[in-house]
């Protein structure tokens, strides 16, 4: 397409309540619920919130900021009228579902993962873009608009503030993935499991097919439709993606502990010369990092909810040109922001809504 048929999306203005329609496939959802959260705390100018889910969730009653909605069926019908759809849902669902949006005239953020390969689609995370300066130019009619994976966008956005503070010789990464990052069915596998042990009954092994509760994994177990090496490779395009040419080669392992949620994440950086701690930690904090206190630690339950990482810095004992990052961050958190600055940037392409 040519230059002429793109646009260039200037610094948003505080919009103004009443503009647009929004769905949210997989509103029963953990990703989904957080995504109304979000949508309410921006002021997001939305004037119709549906959420839409599975069977097992119609009826049941959510909050969208002051109102009480039901959740509706996923249904072609629904999406009329639409002007921004969310995909929270799992990749099944998004698959099977997303067209129907899009041709009802939808713009689509992809939480879910499952639309990165189709025609017209962006790996996006709006904190990188405001990091590495870069303009987003869309297509008058985008493609889908898939949000970064949240560990792949706490890479990035720190390796990019190190390198400021000096060239970076490589990184090396270890992911510790929360159980829910794989939804409601992950949390509650891992909590029966535990519960379960204490009392010396069998495991429930539907979602992990292993046993997670007080165990570290390398690997799932082979009746998984899980993967830990699938979500190296995403984690790794992702952060390709988003943090653009120059970004280090990053070494990279998931393993998943015996974890309810936030991602926590060990990055070891081996600059070209011996780095400054203090430089550093400088050039790392900023918009959306936050340097711990030595009373204030980062971990799981102390970045629960909160928008921003929250990362400590410790020099390598026997490496004089290498520190260690110690980040945590709200996994839900992150991708919800994402999605919903995500639409926030795709509203010129929609000035006026489809409020009639």
């Amino acid at each position: 397409m040519s230059s002429s048929s793109r646009i260039a999306i200037p610094p948003l203005a505080t919009p103004t309540r009443g503009l647009f329609r929004v769905a949210i496939v997989g509103g029963a959802t953990l990703k989904g619920k957080e995504v109304a959260e979000v949508l309410n705390e921006r002021n997001f100018p939305a004037v119709d919130v549906r959420l839409l889910d599975d069977d097992e969730s119609i009826g049941q009653l959510e909050a969208t900021g002051d109102e009480i909605n039901f959740i509706q069926s996923v249904r072609a019908e629904q999406f009329g009228h639409v002007d921004f759809t969310f995909f929270a849902s799992d990749a099944e669902c998004a698959h099977g579902t997303w067209r129907r949006a899009r041709d009802a005239g939808s713009a689509i953020v992809d939480l879910s993962g499952a639309l990165e390969n189709e025609a017209g689609a962006e790996v996006r995370s709006l904190w990188v873009e405001r990091e590495r300066g870069a303009m987003w130019h869309p297509e008058l009619q985008p493609g889908p608009c898939v949000v970064a994976h949240p560990a792949a966008v706490v890479l990035a956005l720190l390796l990019l503030r190190a390198g400021k503070a000096g060239a970076i010789r490589r990184a090396v990464a270890t992911i510790f993935e929360p159980a829910s990052e794989q939804g409601q069915k992950g949390m509650d596998e891992l909590h029966q499991q535990t519960v379960n042990l204490l009392s010396f009954q069998p495991l429930p092994k539907n979602v992990f097919d292993e046993q997670v509760a007080f165990n570290m994994l390398a690997r799932y177990g082979s009746n998984s439709r899980l993967s830990l090496d699938s979500l190296e490779e995403r984690v790794r395009r992702h952060y390709h993606k988003i943090a653009g040419a120059g970004v280090p080669q990053l070494a990279l392992m998931a393993l998943q502990p015996p974890v309810f949620h936030g991602h926590a994440l060990a990055i070891f950086v081996e600059m070209e010369q011996a780095v400054d701690c203090n430089r550093l930690s400088q050039a790392l904090a900023g918009d959306h990092v936050t340097i711990a206190s030595e009373d204030a630690q980062p971990s799981n339950v102390s970045t629960a909810g909160q928008p921003n990482i929250l990362l400590a810095l410790k020099t390598d004992a026997v490496q004089p040109d290498g520190v260690w990052l110690w980040a945590a961050a709200d996994n839900l958190r992150i991708a919800a922001m994402g999605a919903v600055e995500c639409a926030e940037s795709m509203m010129s392409t929609r000035p006026l809504g489809k409020i009639q």
